[in-house]
């Protein structure tokens, strides 16, 4: 809900709010922030908040450093770990140059840029992320070990799962903070878990997503405990996914799901190091329910695109391959990017992979089509890729390339 200046200046007097977190992120969608005091909120939104771009990764060099951050009043919420008196709340940011023209690094903005594209073509995207975690114990000087902090299995439950409070304090702090989790289970790793989100909006999905890694990062802490976000954190266990929920509505109705899961399987190749930016993202895939091939199937978990067996509003596709070191604002834009480009393009969907890629013989394996193989050759799909260069600036695309 959209609030004015007026309102959130009222509202931070009531509420005896003293910190003001303005939040954006780094082009690698790591959370960033500066606080203010509630007299600067006027400033903050009449001219926006200045701050040092150059000490941002991606945001440019000291030559042209200076960047302002201009609130989203329809993103504040309180943050329930901090004080009760003297409450800290946080707003999403908008990113602009001195002039008011906006900055083309601005993630948030890219993903808010590709949605009105899609309602421009008659097209409303939804989005639901399940990211997946490790927790692990913490030293003697609360530096983060690699011991996990309990050895469950998929869905066990205490005490077996020790991380269910954990989970709990989690869920019960996104709630007040007006994210609802829609399920939290335990996963298959050692000291590994799950939360899910129901269906929102692609900005509000992103955000959530971004909120999401802060508030586990912080009640873990809380709990002496490490959350760990890696896509591969142990040899031999599996990995954690970002698995990334989609479905797509056409004004007027028709049948898109075809034409989204074509679009993004003709154009997987070169999202890729958008999706799995680090290294050991590549360690992940064709193991432990990681995807490796482009393919889809019908509720077969060793394809990349997963349909989820669902009716009505509930039918979906689910995209496998990211890992939660992507920045979901990026992740989102491209989904709806290469799903508009299957539509325009009416691209013929392939035929359904209904095999298990795991237990596939290494001959017939030989004959799929893989994901890239390493984080270099993600980089080079990416920076050849006129898809790529059509969605994102030049700035970014450098940053995860170069």
């Amino acid at each position: 809900m959209e609030y004015s200046k007026d309102e959130i200046m009222q509202y931070i007097a009531e509420e005896d709010v003293k910190f003001i977190r303005l939040a954006f992120t780094d082009v690698f969608g790591r959370q960033k922030n500066i606080s203010i005091m509630p007299d600067e909120v006027e400033r903050a939104f009449d001219t926006g908040i200045a701050f040092d771009a150059s000490a941002i990764s991606g945001f440019g060099d000291e030559s042209s450093s200076d960047l302002f951050l201009h609130p989203d009043s329809s993103t504040i919420t309180v943050l329930p770990w901090r004080p009760e008196h003297g409450r800290v709340v946080r707003m999403f940011c908008s990113i602009k140059h001195p002039d008011g023209t906006p900055f083309e690094a601005d993630a948030r903005a890219i993903l808010k840029n590709a949605v009105e594209d899609a309602k421009r073509e008659g097209v409303s995207f939804s989005f639901g992320t399940e990211m997946e975690f490790y927790l692990f114990k913490r030293d003697e000087n609360g530096e983060p070990t690699k011991a996990p902090y309990d050895n469950a299995g998929y869905m066990d439950i205490a005490p077996d799962d020790k991380g269910e409070n954990v989970r709990r304090e989690i869920c019960l702090t996104l709630e007040r903070m007006g994210i609802k989790p829609e399920s939290s289970h335990h996963e298959q790793g050692p000291g590994q878990n799950e939360i899910d989100f129901k269906y929102s909006d692609p900005l509000t999905s992103a955000d959530n997503a971004v909120t999401f890694r802060s508030v586990v990062s912080t009640i873990a802490a809380r709990n002496g405990l490490f959350a760990d976000f890696s896509p591969k954190p142990l040899d031999g266990h599996p990995g954690n996914g970002m698995h990334m929920n989609m479905s797509a509505r056409l004004i007027g109705g028709g049948e898109l799901m075809p034409m989204l899961i074509a679009g993004i399987l003709a154009n997987i190749n070169d999202m890729t190091v958008f999706l799995n930016p680090v290294d050991d993202s590549y360690k992940r895939f064709g193991e432990l329910k990681a995807p490796k091939y482009i393919s889809w199937s019908k509720e077969n978990r060793s394809a990349l695109i997963r349909v989820p067996a669902a009716v009505g509003k509930f039918k979906r596709l689910e995209l496998r391959s990211p890992d939660p070191m992507c920045n979901p604002y990026l992740a989102h834009a491209l989904m709806i990017r290469a799903g508009l480009y299957g539509i325009r393009n009416k691209i013929e969907l392939p035929e359904s992979a209904d095999i298990n890629f795991y237990t596939l013989p290494q001959n017939e394996r030989d004959k799929c089509i893989a994901l890239p193989k390493s984080l270099a050759e993600a980089k080079t799909a990416a920076a050849v890729s006129g898809f790529i260069n059509e969605c994102l600036p030049k700035r970014i695309i450098d940053c995860y390339t170069d």
